[in-house]
């Protein structure tokens, strides 16, 4: 994705089912299980430059003894600050002679059980330690401690915040993470003091009542009390202080979670290949948390997976696919390239067919296996062609003649590196423009002057700036026939509210180029009309409201949309001609069949707080109000 842009947050989690000694023994450290979490966590760095945290629970603690650990980390390398930081201090405390061997673990932090580790990319919120997962809810009783970190994105914070307060509670800020974790701790407490009414009218004294709660505790029954009201994108993992712990995951499966479990680890991922990774197991192996459903593992071991809010459509987030996760997962990797395939016929119509001289590239890297596929489908292609000239020779065929045929292959270029360090010294706004137009580095000579069509192939459009403002400056350098951008994506018109960095329709190039078709047009009263709607949808509060923000793109083809869109991101001094080509949505569907997540695309949004979100953040267009529309 050429343009920046913040996206979705990785979680980890490990389980260790036997004792601590027996990690020691087998493989050598007791330390197995802090570094599985931390290796899990590198190899899901992708999903957080903002920050990431770390949390630990021991199981059966000494009274007197902290047996809950946190540390968390803004800084420029987070996941690298924390390793060292807890490195450090586990070391030393190795190292120390005054530990007594048989209280030696209980009182080494972050040497235990069960961890939880997270990486931020925040949507919202400022950059602070503050706002990095995990969270901690803390309490005096063990089955009262809550630490809560997650990758979601919740549109009803509002209507949940005030439920809070109905409640009696006064947050201490209003964020997702916090109302979340506050709604999940308020029906913890609600089961904490039924259960210990329930044993004490048994005759149990407070004592023996504890271990009673902890064995009892109905962890399924506090995630369907507690979402029930939840409306977005989560995967929400917790741990609870005497060692149980969930990971629950939204009813559309909007979100992706995995795990994988055995006799000695029980562990969770945002990414499968992370998995596959630490622990060396096949594919296979790696199951995903059903939409709807909650892993949940017991202080005990005991490892379930039951049924919290019923399933709905599967929605789960196409852009995971095309861009957000790692290209290293199997399937991934497979629906990348047929998503390169998909877009073959347009761009042979745009080059009217001519691979003899057209050169084909790929920016940024992300969009490396899309264009893979790409030149796949080119070869393919090719070989058809070059079947029916050689028999359309018939009788005429001569080793000129089939040389020439076969000769004819696709040509590939690195025509573009980016300059990582340039940024590091734009810091004079009268220069910014004309500097940002060599973050890229060219390769020049690498297409002939004026004969060659270069087609260069991204993972998406969002804005359009940076195509503008530097890759399409860049490329005109090398002096083209004329120059294709080929987007893996379709158009995203419409705004996220699960979790992706584009809650602001008016930032989106094709509204911009939807509204610039509506004035050229003279169709302004549209405008009107929309955000008619959109304001009686918002005052209405309906429980099934409608996106009708869609109505703006109506009057229009998504090839009308895609030369508008073309026009503006032209740099006024660029002679020569540009197009841009956007995958289809029905083409997007035959990649990535199984995950049809595509409402920034179409608009139709999994919940209604989606829809909800798409009048609002028109109307804050309409209003000139620079803010995400939940």
């Amino acid at each position: 994705m050429s343009d920046s842009i913040k996206h979705e947050c990785g979680i980890a989690l490990v389980r260790l089912l036997r004792p601590l000694s027996y990690y020691k023994q087998k493989y050598g450290t007791e330390l197995f299980g802090l570094n599985r979490l931390f290796l899990l966590m590198e190899k899901q760095h992708n999903r957080g430059q903002d920050g990431a945290g770390i949390a630990s629970i021991k199981l059966n603690p000494f009274p007197g003894k902290e047996y809950i650990h946190r540390w968390r980390s803004i800084a420029p390398n987070a996941i690298d600050d924390i390793i060292s930081s807890v490195y450090t201090q586990v070391q030393l405390e190795l190292a120390s002679e005054s530990k007594c061997s048989d209280d030696r673990d209980h009182q080494i932090p972050f040497l235990s059980e069960l961890y939880l580790g997270h990486l931020r990319y925040g949507t919202f919120g400022g950059k602070t330690v503050e706002t990095c997962h995990p969270f901690l809810r803390q309490n005096n009783w063990m089955t009262r401690n809550l630490v809560v970190a997650g990758n979601f994105n919740m549109t009803n914070v509002d209507e949940l915040f005030q439920q809070l307060l109905e409640l009696g509670q006064i947050p201490r800020e209003k964020s997702d993470t916090v109302t979340v974790m506050e709604n999940i701790g308020h029906f913890l407490d609600e089961e904490n003091d039924a259960l210990y009414y329930k044993f004490k009218e048994l005759g149990n004294s407070k004592a023996e009542i504890t271990p009673l709660i902890s064995e009892q505790l109905d962890v399924a029954g506090i995630l369907r009390r507690s979402s029930k009201n939840w409306d977005g994108g989560y995967v929400i993992a917790g741990l609870i202080g005497n060692g149980d712990a969930f990971v629950l995951r939204d009813p559309n499966g909007i979100r992706p979670a995995f795990y994988y479990c055995d006799d000695e680890v029980v562990v969770v991922t945002s990414e499968r290949p992370a998995i596959q990774t630490a622990f060396n197991v096949d594919y296979k192996e790696v199951r995903e948390i059903k939409p709807g459903h909650a892993l949940i593992l017991k202080a005990s071991g005991k490892v379930s997976m039951p049924l919290i809010q019923e399933p709905q459509q599967r929605l789960s987030c196409s852009f995971e696919r095309i861009y957000f996760s790692r290209g290293n997962d199997a399937d991934i990797y497979r629906e990348r390239k047929e998503l390169g395939k998909q877009l073959c016929t347009g761009v042979l119509g745009a080059i009217d067919n001519d691979l003899k001289n057209t050169v084909f590239a790929f920016i940024p890297n992300t969009s490396e296996l899309a264009f893979y596929g790409m030149i796949e489908g080119m070869e393919d292609y090719l070989k058809d062609h070059k079947r029916r000239k050689i028999k359309a020779l018939d009788g005429e065929l001569t080793d000129e003649k089939l040389n020439s045929i076969l000769s004819i292959k696709p040509r590939f270029e690195k025509i573009a590196i980016k300059d990582v360090k340039l940024r590091t010294f734009i810091t004079n706004d009268e220069d910014r423009g004309d500097l940002v137009a060599h973050v890229y580095d060219i390769t020049y000579g690498t297409l002939r002057k004026k004969e060659d069509n270069l087609v260069v192939i991204d993972d998406s459009i969002v804005r359009g700036t940076t195509l503008k403002d530097s890759i399409i400056r860049m490329l005109a350098r090398l002096e083209p026939k004329q120059i294709v951008i080929v987007s893996s994506a379709p158009q995203i018109r419409y705004p996220d509210c699960y979790g992706i960095d584009m809650a602001k329709i008016g930032d989106l190039i094709a509204f911009r180029a939807a509204l610039k078709l509506i004035e050229k047009n003279h169709l302004e009263h549209l405008l009107e009309e929309v955000y008619g709607r959109c304001m009686e949808e918002l005052n209405r509060k309906r429980p099934n409201p409608k996106n009708h923000v869609r109505m703006i793109y109506q009057p229009f083809t998504a090839e009308q949309i895609a030369d508008q869109i073309a026009e503006m991101v032209t740099p006024a001094d660029c002679t020569i001609p540009v197009k841009i080509i956007f995958q289809k949505i029905e083409d997007l569907h035959n990649a990535c069949p199984s995950h049809r997540g595509d409402w920034y695309f179409t608009g139709n949004y999994p919940t209604a707080g989606g829809n909800r979100v798409a009048c609002r953040a028109f109307v804050n267009f309409m209003h000139g109000i620079n803010e995400r529309a939940y």
